[in-house]
């Protein structure tokens, strides 16, 4: 891991330089620092600006490997900083850029300052330090580093989390899901009652939200001292509840994906308004990241829904389902009566499910869950209990229509994975 600094020479780019420096004796990473003079300035004095600064540059170093810092270099760039810093990183494969926090706030409308634009540009996680006393106490072996990780069912999640189990490896963390979410969506994604007001919440939408999440900070139970989940319903933008989450919860550190959107949609960055708003240090991770060397986690199946309209192909995935399940793993079987079944037809479809569990699999190895639930929106159905019990994996039969018969009558396997995000097998009778 090779660490790179930024600095202007102020006091807070010396703090924060002091900072990185046990940073990068602790994950014994070598230490680029970095300063970017404007062409405007060289234009101006020439080469007399250009002999100060790495004269500065080489009087840090010099003060840096006093603090540990592992095989310092220097680097004097020319141009716009970010544009500058982002070909370096690149040229050289740095996996962290840090920077100090600026001076004073930048305004919400606008390009934003140096710090905002070196975001956007970055392909690397990007640290902005705040409150160097923290990260300089986890460096130095002194107590657990305190982290809040944006939590949500998305990419850039996925690799702000692996960010962080890579930094659980150089120190103890302790570490905080934030959960922001809209109470009506979420209700309507999980087929739950929708809410009078965004802050009703209901005991079943709260315990599906806290599974969910449970599920997607799995990853980081070997890897953290602890881990657990704070969750809060939202309305507006989500960065302004994650960061006075963070801030209740008195974090170190936050740590958020990025898609490093652009123009008008950085209006609804939460990385941006993290960066803008937080009293705390605060690490964006690209989702580019992932592409180019980030560890990633591999998926693991736990749980899998299989539907059946007790016709073969949907018969046939509920032995897909068992067959992928794990030793240990959840296997949910379900049936979806029209929204009119009376109650003995409900009965008699689930004595109908119940004999469709295999023999083999009775033996104890699988935990089973079988449910009949009623709707005319077969397909919505299906979705929406895929989400409440947070899934891993669908099995769908399909009749393997063509044709016209496909265009008029649909797939309800088709409309399933077009509507759901989670991954899906669809198993269809051998040919004749």
């Amino acid at each position: 891991m090779a660490i790179a600094c930024t600095t202007n020479f102020s006091d807070a780019a010396r703090r924060t330089s002091d900072t990185v420096a046990l940073l990068s004796r602790r994950m014994n990473a070598p230490l680029c620092l970095i300063h970017v003079v404007s062409k405007t300035l060289m234009r101006t004095f020439g080469q007399s600006v250009r002999e100060a600064a790495l004269s500065a540059l080489q009087g840090e170093a010099r003060r840096l490997e006093t603090l540990g810092a592992v095989g310092v270099e220097t680097v004097l760039l020319t141009g716009e900083p970010e544009q500058a810093v982002s070909e370096l990183a690149a040229e050289r494969g740095f996996q962290l850029v840090v920077a100090s926090a600026p001076d004073e706030p930048t305004p919400f409308r606008g390009l934003g300052g140096t710090v905002d634009r070196m975001a956007q540009e970055l392909d690397v996680p990007f640290l902005v330090v705040r409150g160097n006393a923290a990260l300089e106490a986890w460096a130095r072996g002194e107590r657990a580093l305190r982290v809040m990780l944006g939590l949500d069912r998305s990419r850039p999640f996925e690799v702000a989390r692996e960010w962080v189990k890579g930094l659980a490896r150089f120190g103890p963390l302790e570490v905080v899901g934030g959960h922001v979410f809209w109470a009506g969506t979420e209700a309507e994604r999980l087929g739950l009652e929708h809410p009078h007001n965004y802050k009703d919440i209901s005991p079943e939408l709260h315990d599906a939200l806290e599974q969910e999440a449970a599920t997607l900070l799995e990853p980081l139970r070997a890897a953290s001292t602890s881990v657990r989940v704070r969750m809060e319903p939202g309305l507006g933008r989500v960065a302004d509840h994650l960061v006075a989450l963070a801030a209740e919860e008195q974090v170190d550190l936050l740590v958020v994906g990025t898609h490093q959107r652009k123009a008008l949609a950085r209006l609804w960055s939460v990385s941006q308004a993290a960066r803008r708003l937080a009293s705390m240090s605060v690490v964006s991770v690209p989702v580019l990241t992932a592409e180019q060397g980030l560890e990633a986690e591999l998926p693991r199946v736990r749980s899998v829904l299989a539907s059946t309209d007790f016709m073969a192909a949907g018969d046939r995935a509920i032995a897909y389902a068992f067959a992928i399940a794990p030793p240990g793993g959840t296997v949910h079987l379900l049936h979806v009566e029209p929204a009119d079944a009376t109650q003995e037809e409900l009965e008699a479809a689930r004595r109908q499910l119940e004999l469709r569990v295999p023999r083999e699999a009775q033996d104890g190895a699988h935990q089973v869950e079988l449910s009949v639930l009623t709707g005319d929106d077969v397909a919505g159905v299906i979705t929406q209990a895929a989400e409440r019990h947070c899934v891993d994996l669908l099995c769908l039969g399909t009749h393997g229509r063509t044709g016209v018969s496909r265009a008029v009558l649909g797939s309800v396997a088709q409309q399933v994975m077009a509507r759901s995000d989670r991954p899906a097998v669809t198993v269809r009778m051998p040919r004749a």
